[in-house]
């Protein structure tokens, strides 16, 4: 049992940090790809 509660509280909080880091990132990554879009269609209007 206290086996397992240090497991718990090793890989824990490392695990949930990950989770919230790679939750907030998804977000921030969905915007770059929407601007990167964007910036293509503009592109794509310019006359060159």
């Amino acid at each position: 049992m206290e086996t397992l509660l240090t497991s718990i509280s090793n890989y824990g909080f490392p695990m949930v940090v990950a989770v919230y880091l790679l939750l907030r990132m998804e977000k921030k990554l969905d915007e770059l790809a929407a601007a990167i879009n964007r910036l293509g269609a503009l592109l794509e209007r310019s006359p060159n």
